[in-house]
């Protein structure tokens, strides 16, 4: 018997932590605060080069939701003027940085513009292969395009991969966060986001 009181107990405590959770995520700002928190500052910067980050792509080839949306905000970053060029970072079996590619160049920027890199598949690797697509001078004021929730810690492993940037983060998480039925799916980024962040932080590269 106090063996089947303990696990009630237990049981009606997991059931009162995940309602607590529940009404958290859902009826609060939490997924809003914490998006901001990663994204950093919202002042849209411009510069000479703009980097943009892949992220999700098709089995077809065709770029994915976040990819899609990262592309979108470049084609509105490019047509601010000013920039010089328009790098495109992310690899994989078909590289979604060629696949964002064909995506601006439909948007009207100019294929003398844009440079591609598609040998990535992390973020630390994103880093890398920039760093050295650019060179040891890159050419003038480098802006960083990624996700909000991905901002953080793309910005810091460009940092300790010697590239310095300006944060440019375009609204995804908190963008979802606006309706409670997109606040769980954009909970879950954040989670898998933080546990990459602690990873990051214990290899050194960030």
């Amino acid at each position: 018997m106090p063996t089947l009181k303990r696990v009630a107990h237990a049981t009606a405590l997991s059931l009162t932590a995940l309602g607590g959770l529940v009404i958290l995520v859902t009826l609060t700002p939490l997924v809003n605060v914490w998006g901001g928190l990663l994204a950093g500052p919202w002042n849209d910067p411009r510069g000479d080069v703009l980097v943009v980050l892949g992220g999700s792509i098709q089995e077809d080839g065709t770029i994915g939701e976040s990819s899609y949306w990262r592309a979108v905000y470049a084609a509105r970053a490019w047509n601010e003027r000013g920039w010089t060029q328009v790098v495109l970072s992310g690899g994989g079996t078909a590289a979604v940085s060629d696949a964002m590619k064909r995506f601006l160049l439909a948007q009207g920027v100019p294929i003398t513009a844009i440079r591609t890199e598609g040998r990535s598949a992390s973020t630390h690797e994103n880093a890398i292969e920039v760093k050295a697509l650019l060179g040891d001078a890159p050419p003038g004021r480098i802006v960083l395009m990624t996700s909000d929730y991905h901002m953080y810690r793309a910005q810091h492993t460009f940092a300790r991969a010697g590239l310095l940037t300006v944060p440019r983060p375009i609204p995804d998480a908190r963008k979802r966060a606006a309706e409670w039925t997109g606040r769980w799916p954009a909970f879950l980024d954040l989670v898998l986001e933080t546990i990459k962040i602690v990873y990051y932080q214990a290899r050194g590269w960030i």
